[in-house]
Parts: structure tokens; C-alpha cells; sequence
């Protein structure tokens, strides 16, 4: 049955977010004595009944063997590397890309290639994925076997034109497929249609992984002794950055990569670039958590290819040079201060373009022809979190193009990719090429059919709209004592779980006296809370404003270690606030 249409009140921009608390789940299962009481209430609410099942483990990962393709794949790797065939990586430009290019080369050079390298299509000039232009500058390689990773699951055209040429072609992937496939000798996507692999969440470096631990698999059990003694856990690193950058859902599988990578990331394992990535973004190493990979070590790798070449980052993550690995994080660092400027500024822009839309709009779909094809992405998300709309931005693919490349961001509730899918089947021809997710799709069309475009996207947008939907909820994990909030507990929320996409990072929710308050910085606001007889530091990150603060709030925050103070002080990292004129209750 299709959902009601909203009123124009159920759609209005810009309203306010609803905390809302978990439904409290008793952790009934097998749980280790040290975990706290709150830390179990914590994963039970994520859906997590016993310890096992809060900290997955690698031994319990799904088998490579239920992968549709995946001996066809490692055939062809095996015997590529039999005949000293030229193995050439195509990788996409994003950091899961990079992350799955950096770990296919290292796991391929592990095993034994001796000729292998790889290429990285620009993001202006050939667009996505393996296109018959991209194919065209791969000749030059002479490539043997060319291997994919982070796409190829769309690549059709890019694809036969490279079987054309007599070259082998592999493709690993982890996007949704349409409705026909490539013409590759081999693809392996959890998310083709009929495969009974589990990790449907994986992320393209994840895919990268499972495909060289079977190639491992197969060459130990043909007794090639190559394959003995190579540890491919030491690729966990990368795993874990790209798989926690790419904001895919942290299930079983995922958790046990990414908690995997983490710990050689803590204990100083990690390839030289990310070590070096780490240390150019300030942090530290040793208490690094799935934030820091997503606020501070994923965009920078990421910078590379959104402004300049992802190339860049690439030989950063595959460098063993640790000198070599320390210039290249500069210039990624410098790259991605320049990323920030030019996203202020186009997101700038954009707001300016909001007040122009209906209020009653059900998506935000903009073009500007002076937009960064790189960035806007970014500039939808942001757009998204403002306004909490499914979020398009259009930009020409190149300055002159009459061509368009387009980024989507969504909300739970409103599946990206077949938006547009269902516009492409209502309406065929007006997209060119369209990939992507349920929360993020990119596509490509002539500026001349933006229009018909921008009616057709709202309209079937709003067709999935509901006042569920439509609420911008804020999720609790209820309240805490005030005695418990205190340094152990919050290195115990920090490392108790590999936190991220569809398994949220804890957060609190309580009213608190507001005992003082100052700016940091240009944006930052800086408090002092109290309750219970008992005082804390809190921080509120682009929280600042002009208006007086209400002498009560109720605040959603995270407990968190205060690094700058130091020893065991805690500070609480402020998600939302809202006044509190009357008693709550709470």
C-alpha cells in the first residue's frame, strides 16, 4: 500500500530534531564479567546478545567459498601469476577505493606477482569506473589481466571494450548490480542478485580481502609455496580505514575487520602511510577509534582524488617507505585544507539556493555550473544534515561540458539507487550512467535534461515520504547515573566496540544546570554542566550562536576522555541541546 501523501506542515524545511531513547534490551545472553553493565545494555540495544556477538571475531567470519565467482576469480589470479602476466589494478577515486587498490597490491605482490601496478581513472576527464575512455590510457599499460576494485559492477561499456582488446578482466565489487551484468571473465559482489555470501554489508576493500584470502586458500592447497607464510591479516589496517570511510552498515562481518585493523593501528602496526597519515592529522595512534577514521584520516585520502589524483594516495597507502609515506601525507593534508575551502564555500552557495525552493519540498535537487565535480558530494551531505531532504547536487563534469555529474545523498526510509533507477525505467534516456546505494548514488546526464530530471526526482522522492519518514530523530541510549559518568566509563564506551554506520557510537541524553559557557574558537562553544552536586567540561563543535543559553538543558552527549586536560578527567562531547523550561520527568 503506498504511503499517504504529507501535508505541507509534514514536509516542512528545517524543523527540529526529536530525541528519541532506545527500547532497553536486558542482555540476556553469555556476557565477560568485565563488561560493564552499561556497555551491555549498549550492544544489546544494537542487536547484540552475548560478548560473542558484541566483539565478533575474525575466526568467526563467513567463508570465502560462498561467493558466487570467486574460484573463477582466483583461477585467473593463480594463473596470472603462473605466467608472469601484467596484473593492472583499476581502482575508484574514493578512499574505499584507494584502501582496496593499496591492499590488492600489497596481497598480490605477498603472493608472489612480480608485475603488477595500477591505475586510477580522473575524475573530471574519464568519470567513473572503468570507462572505454579509461580503457583507451590503460593500453599504454599492456595489461594482461586487469582487476577492479570498488566498481566495475556498472562498467559495461569500459568492460567489453577491454575484452575487445584480449585482455582478462576481473571484477571486484560491493555496489548493487542492475539488471544485466558486465561481460567479465569473472565478478565477485556479495550483492549480486542469488549470491548466499552473508557480508552483503562489505566494502570494496572487504571484497579485496575475501578475494586474496581465497587466492591464499587455493594456492596452499595446490602446495603452491607461495602462498605459505604470507599473513594477509597485516592488510587489516587498510581494511579497516576503508571499510569505516565508506559508511557501509558495521554488521558481524564488518566489525570483526574493522576491530581487527584497529588493534594493529593502535599497537603501531599500521602501514607506514597511515601511520603517517595519522600523526599529519594529529592524533594518536594508540587511542585511535572508528571516529578518527572518519572525521580525520578518510578525507584525507579522499581529498586526493575529489580535487587533485587519487594516484596520490594510493602510493601513499603502498609505499614501505616511511619517509616516502610522510612527504606524500603532507601533500594529501595540504590537499584536503584546500577541499575544505572550496566545500565552505559551495555549500555556501547551496544555502543560498534553499530559500529558493518550495518550503513544502520532498528533495533538494541544485546545479551550479561553477561547482567542483569533486566536491559535491560532500555538499549534499551537508544539505541532508541541515534540512534532513534526500539531497541531489549537479555539477558540469568538466568547465564547458554541457555534460553533468550528479551526487545524491538520502534518509533512512528513502532507498537512493532505486529513485533513480525508477526514474530511469519511466523515463529511458534521460540518465546517461547511475550506480550507488540505498543512502548515496551518483549519476551522469546533458545539462539540456536537468529539468525533467530535477520534477522526475522530487516527484517519486515524495512518493516514499511519510511522517516516519520525515522526522529527524536523534537516538538516546537512555540516561546515566551521575556518579558513573566518569573516565573509566568513557574509555570503556571509546573501546568497547567497533562503533560506525548501523552500529551508532553511544549516546546519552539528561538535563543538566548550565553553570557557564564561552566561545571557542570562531564556532565552537565551550560549557560547564551540572547535576546531581556534580560538574563536567563540555564541549559543543560548531555549537556556538549569539543567543543567551537557558539556565536548564537537556543535552544529548557522549562521555569522553579529556585528552587536553588530561590524567582522568572527562569531558562531554555535546550532540544536540535544547532548552528545558519545565520539569521532563528524567
Amino acid at each position: 500500500m503506498a504511503n499517504p501523501a504529507p501535508s505541507r506542515a509534514d514536509i516542512a524545511l528545517n524543523e527540529q530534531p526529536v530525541i528519541r531513547r532506545r527500547a532497553e534490551v536486558l542482555p540476556e545472553g553469555e556476557w565477560s564479567s568485565d563488561v560493564p553493565e552499561v556497555l551491555r545494555r549498549v550492544h544489546a540495544a544494537r542487536g547484540s546478545r552475548s560478548s560473542a556477538q558484541a566483539w565478533p571475531r575474525l575466526a568467526d567470519l563467513p567463508s570465502p567459498d560462498s561467493l558466487l565467482d570467486i574460484d573463477h576469480a582466483v583461477t585467473l589470479l593463480h594463473d596470472a601469476l603462473d605466467g608472469d602476466r601484467h596484473i593492472v589494478i583499476s581502482s575508484d577515486f574514493d578512499c574505499d577505493g584507494a584502501t582496496a587498490c593499496a591492499v590488492m597490491l600489497r596481497g598480490l605482490k605477498m603472493l608472489g606477482a612480480k608485475r603488477v601496478s595500477f591505475a586510477v581513472p580522473d575524475r573530471m576527464r574519464h568519470g567513473y569506473g572503468l570507462t572505454p575512455g579509461f580503457v583507451d590510457e590503460l593500453a599504454a599499460l599492456q595489461p594482461d589481466l586487469v582487476v577492479t576494485v570498488d566498481h566495475g559492477i556498472a562498467c559495461h561499456a569500459g568492460i567489453a571494450e577491454a575484452r575487445a582488446r584480449g585482455w582478462d578482466v576481473v571484477v571486484t565489487d560491493h555496489h548493487l548490480p542492475g539488471e544485466t551484468l558486465p561481460a567479465a571473465n569473472a565478478i565477485v559482489d556479495p550483492n549480486r542478485h542469488g549470491d548466499p555470501f552473508p557480508g552483503k554489508s562489505l566494502a570494496g576493500v572487504g571484497v579485496a580481502f575475501y578475494v586474496l584470502s581465497a587466492l591464499r586458500a587455493t594456492m596452499r592447497a595446490r602446495n603452491d609455496i607461495r602462498g605459505n607464510g604470507v599473513d594477509l591479516s597485516s592488510l587489516l589496517d587498510l581494511v579497516a580505514v576503508g571499510t569505516v570511510a565508506d559508511l557501509v552498515p558495521l554488521d558481524a562481518c564488518n566489525r570483526a575487520l574493522v576491530a581487527a585493523g584497529l588493534r594493529r593501528l593502535r599497537s603501531g602496526q599500521g602501514c607506514p602511510g597511515l601511520r603517517a597519515l595519522i600523526e599529519v592529522a594529529g592524533r594518536d595512534a594508540s587511542r585511535l577509534g572508528t571516529t578518527d577514521i572518519a572525521f580525520s584520516i578518510g578525507p584525507r585520502i579522499n581529498a586526493a582524488g575529489r580535487l587533485d589524483d587519487m594516484a596520490l594516495g594510493i602510493r601513499c597507502l603502498a609505499t614501505d617507505d616511511p619517509a616516502d609515506a610522510r612527504d606524500l601525507a603532507r601533500i594529501l593534508h595540504e590537499i584536503n585544507a584546500t577541499r575544505r575551502e572550496v566545500q565552505d564555500g559551495m555549500v555556501a552557495e547551496a544555502l543560498v539556493h534553499v530559500p529558493q525552493v518550495d518550503a513544502d519540498v520532498a528533495a533538494l535537487c541544485l546545479f551550479d555550473p561553477d561547482w567542483h565535480p569533486g566536491v559535491i558530494g560532500l555538499v549534499a551531505s551537508k544539505l541532508v544534515e541541515r534540512h534532513h531532504r534526500p539531497a541531489l547536487t549537479f555539477a558540469r563534469s568538466e568547465p564547458g561540458s554541457s555534460a553533468l555529474r550528479g551526487s545524491a545523498r538520502s534518509i533512512p526510509g528513502v532507498h537512493m539507487r532505486d529513485v533513480i533507477a525508477r526514474i530511469d525505467t519511466l523515463h529511458p534516456g534521460l540518465i546517461d550512467r547511475f550506480g550507488g546505494h540505498a543512502m548515496a548514488a551518483g549519476l551522469s546526464l546533458d545539462e539540456s535534461k536537468w529539468q525533467k530530471f530535477r520534477t522526475a526526482f522530487t516527484t517519486i522522492v515524495a512518493e516514499q515520504l511519510n511522517a516516519d519518514v520525515l522526522e529527524r530523530v536523534l537516538w538516546s541510549d537512555g540516561t546515566l547515573p551521575a556518579a558513573g559518568i566518569d573516565h573509566r566509563l568513557a574509555i570503556a564506551l571509546r573501546d568497547g566496540g567497533s562503533w560506525g554506520q548501523a552500529y551508532p557510537e553511544p549516546a546519552f541524553d539528561d538535563v543538566f544546570d548550565v553553570l557557564g559557557s564561552r566561545r571557542v574558537g570562531d564556532r565552537h562553544l565551550a560549557l560547564e554542566l551540572g547535576r546531581d552536586g556534580r560538574r563536567w567540561r563540555a564541549i559543543q563543535f560548531s555549537g556556538w550562536t549569539e543567543d543567551p543559553l537557558p539556565a536548564r538543558l537537556r543535552v544529548l552527549y557522549r562521555p569522553a576522555p579529556d585528552d587536553w586536560k588530561g590524567g582522568d578527567a572527562v569531558q562531554l562531547m555535546v550532540l544536540y541541546r535544547e532548552a528545558v523550561t519545565e520539569p521532563t520527568g528524567i
